[in-house]
């Protein structure tokens, strides 16, 4: 019989069987999130499976969080909010409130979640987890409501479809390019219900905030998941952010004569910076193909792009020059500690200087709801994860996604402009970021 893929070996410890990919499995859950949308059915669910006096399966490994319509933009959101609150304090969950994150942002910079845990999110966006070598995937309201009594869930093991990638990455190049190459590559239901898998020496010496870009987005192609095998960087990282001693030693690789559905090789020197063109990710081209699109909005920010380090490489772009005329930047961190670290290091200052806009740490404009939509006609480049009609405010607006680097260098001339243009840095994974060689 032939080796197990990682998908594959993180479903069979977590449910106990020797799990292969079709089969279906009841597995132990380790984490479990919801955010302000989706929390409050949840807790419906919850309500109806455990009675009056139901208990959480494990409080201290459940986290709700307030940043989608963060702050409140309506009374429905407000008392959306509340229940939040409401339902946390009785059940002794922990609950981050609004300006403290965006939920993936959250879960990972806390240490909720390690290599080899299974983490279901009421979030589509929840494979972000898969970075850092947990098996994170979305799950409907009511599979977590129910999950949050029982702290089980039953699984179809996904097949796995593996991307490739060797070799140097060409400046102005980061893993937002990569994603949005495969996500063109294989079409955006290419992956439906398979674990992507993200592998070769390219891929190895990404920092892990670029690790998060790849699994994060891996819905965007229909992902049930989107895994890098942890390693040394991994163990790092987490000790960095949480304070404790990490062991590698539960953590899973995919053996080498495991079953794929499919196998996508690269060339990481041949790859160019890409944009994904309205309105839908899988429209993904080189930045040569839309260079000189006039843009009126940028957004910087979301689960995907809101880090530190994807911030720092627009605001070293920006320093000392002023935003295009007729052209606004909307920057919304992913997290407070994001916030911090950028008044702490100048950046909040560089990019204020150049004119941009800056948010609370939250979802901002992504989802279309606050903080920044878009007008009939507007066009704005995005270093978001969607880009379909209305995405970001009215069915006649216009998204392009792109990563920081294009977002920062067209920013300098209000219209689509190859990162390649300017310098441009890749960040390591440090506080307070160090210049990657």
């Amino acid at each position: 019989m032939s080796g197990k893929t990682l998908a594959e070996k993180l479903l069979s410890a977590k449910s106990g069987t020797d799990a292969r990919a079709g089969d279906y499995v009841e597995a132990d859950v380790d984490v479990a999130m919801a955010h302000d949308i989706t929390g409050p059915l949840a807790f419906q669910t919850f309500d109806e499976v455990t009675g009056d006096d139901g208990e959480l399966f494990a409080p201290d490994r459940t986290v709700f969080t307030i940043d989608h319509h963060a702050p409140a933009d309506g009374v429905q959101a407000a008392n959306n909010h509340n229940a939040v609150r409401e339902f946390a304090a009785e059940h002794g969950a922990h609950q981050f409130d609004v300006g403290d994150g965006i939920c993936h942002a959250v879960l990972v910079e806390e240490g909720f979640v390690g290599p080899g845990d299974l983490v279901i999110g009421a979030d589509s966006h929840s494979t972000t987890y898969g970075g850092i070598g947990a098996f994170g995937t979305g799950v409907g309201s009511t599979d977590l409501g129910t999950a949050l009594a029982t702290g089980e869930l039953w699984f179809r093991v996904p097949k796995t479809l593996r991307f490739e990638v060797d070799g140097d990455l060409q400046d102005g190049v980061y893993a937002k390019d990569l994603i949005l190459r495969f996500i063109g590559d294989v079409g955006f239901d290419g992956c439906t219900y398979m674990a992507a898998e993200y592998a070769g020496s390219t891929i190895e010496s990404l920092p892990i905030h670029e690790r998060l870009v790849l699994s994060n987005m891996a819905i965007e192609m229909g992902g049930k998941t989107g895994l890098v095998a942890p390693d040394e960087r991994t163990e790092s990282y987490l000790e960095r952010q949480t304070g404790n001693e990490i062991d590698l030693g539960d953590a899973f690789v995919s053996d080498d004569d495991a079953d794929y559905e499919a196998v996508h090789t690269y060339d990481a020197a041949a790859l160019a910076p890409q944009v994904s063109k309205p309105s839908n990710p899988e429209n993904a081209v080189d930045v040569t193909e839309v260079a000189g699109t006039e843009i009126d909005q940028l957004f910087v920010g979301t689960c995907t792009n809101g880090r530190y380090e994807d911030i720092k490489v627009v605001a070293d772009i920006l320093a000392g020059e002023t935003i295009a005329p007729n052209v606004r930047m909307v920057v919304v961190p992913a997290s407070k500690s994001v916030y911090q670290h950028m008044l702490q290091t100048g950046v909040f200052q560089t990019l204020t200087d150049a004119g941009a806009v800056i948010q609370s740490a939250g979802c901002g404009p992504c989802a279309g709801y606050h903080q920044g939509v878009l007008g009939d006609g507007d066009v704005c480049l995005a270093t978001a994860n969607r880009n379909f009609p209305g995405r970001e405010g009215s069915m006649e607006s216009s998204v392009y996604l792109s990563s920081p680097a294009t977002v920062g260098a067209s920013a300098l001339y209000g219209e689509i402009t190859d990162p390649r243009e300017v310098e441009t840095k890749r960040y390591d994974d440090t506080v307070f970021a160090e210049v990657l060689p």
